[in-house]
């Protein structure tokens, strides 16, 4: 029936090249845009512009910020620079902040190793990590919290083989996370207590 309608097919494409929208959903979002009003879904197109445009990756630790102002991490004085938890990404970094338990600061690696997918170690801000390490004197401890997945998990040992040689303390989360599972899923307590309850790697 949509490809009868090409407009609503073309929509309908473009929205499929949108990660995690769920084929279910498609048509429950598609019938919500047209819905919508002109006013809301121009203020929603200028939003995204103008995000696009303004927000960036912090140099340092790759978390978003915006071009103009500094990242709200790196130059917190509040928080504990001698303490750096690696996430794979901005979604896990989140849910570590919505703990309030930990107070130091991140660091983003933009994904996993997965050589399946062509994801190697180049492809993530490791080197980012590791020359940072050596240049910051005041780091004193990495927490590799990566998804505990295959790929979180080669990930994780990656960069511990990488740090070996430092004099910074590598540790990991608890076990109390399931095998397999992703932060971003965690009620805050579980990540917490996977936090504060962390091993030597």
């Amino acid at each position: 029936m949509i490809e009868k309608v090409p407009a609503l097919a073309r929509l309908c494409k473009e929205l499929q090249r949108v990660p995690y929208l769920a084929s279910k959903n498609l048509y429950r979002v598609v019938t919500h845009f047209l819905t919508e009003s002109p006013e809301r879904l121009q203020v929603l197109c200028q939003t995204l512009q103008s995000t696009r445009d303004t927000v960036m990756r912090c140099p340092t630790c790759c978390v978003w910020k915006e071009k103009e102002r500094p990242c709200v991490f790196c130059d917190d004085k509040k928080r504990d620079h001698s303490v750096v938890c690696v996430v794979e990404t901005w979604q896990e970094l989140i849910a570590i902040e919505k703990t309030e338990g930990f107070k130091g600061l991140f660091h983003v690696l933009g994904g996993a190793i997965c050589p399946l997918e062509g994801i190697g170690s180049d492809d993530l801000s490791i080197g980012l990590l590791i020359a940072r390490v050596a240049q910051h004197s005041e780091i004193e401890e990495i927490i590799l919290a990566t998804n505990q997945t295959p790929e979180g998990e080669a990930t994780a040992a990656f960069i511990a083989r990488k740090l070996k040689d430092t004099q910074v303390k590598v540790s990991c989360l608890a076990r109390g996370i399931p095998v397999g599972s992703h932060l971003e899923t965690m009620d805050k307590l579980t990540v917490y207590k996977a936090l504060s309850e962390r091993r030597p790697f």
